[in-house]
């Protein structure tokens, strides 16, 4: 299984704006430099994002997004089902697609289908707070300062 590169910068994200002090406000630009990914798809990500209530978008010269929960409320798995728009594992999963000829006898659609919720089972049980938790939070920070222009 991979994640979509959607999955992949929400959660980059929501440790950018994790490892900040709380009352920072960051530009897309600022993050998409400090992770060196392309703005155009942050933007795209950031309202995603926004949408299930993950971050807060404020608007003008100054605006910019942060965290609009406590990160102890943002579960990892819960923000995989939001930023993924497909958790279809193999083509048989979407019944309107389906076009494998065994699908009636088949036995790893049921076992593939447990793998995925044990995966995202998993992912439910860690919380963004428990990712900056033991010195993650500045040791992130130290890492993002040290990549910002001087």
């Amino acid at each position: 299984m991979q994640l979509t590169l959607h999955a992949d910068y929400a959660f980059r994200v929501l440790l950018y704006l994790g490892s900040q002090p709380d009352d920072h406000v960051a530009s897309t630009r600022e993050i998409s430099k400090a992770y060196g990914i392309s703005r155009h798809h942050l933007v795209r990500v950031v309202q995603t994002l926004a949408k299930h209530g993950f971050v807060r978008i404020q608007g003008g010269r100054a605006g910019g997004v942060s965290l609009a929960r406590d990160p102890g409320s943002i579960r990892l798995g819960e923000v995989i089902r939001k930023a993924e728009t497909n958790l279809n594992v193999v083509e048989c999963f979407d019944k309107k697609t389906n076009t494998c000829p065994i699908i009636s006898v088949c036995q790893l659609k049921p076992v593939l289908s447990l793998a995925l919720n044990g995966f995202l089972e998993v992912m439910d049980r860690y919380t963004l707070a428990d990712m900056l938790a033991h010195s993650g939070k500045p040791k992130l920070a130290r890492i993002f300062a040290s990549l910002e222009p001087h």
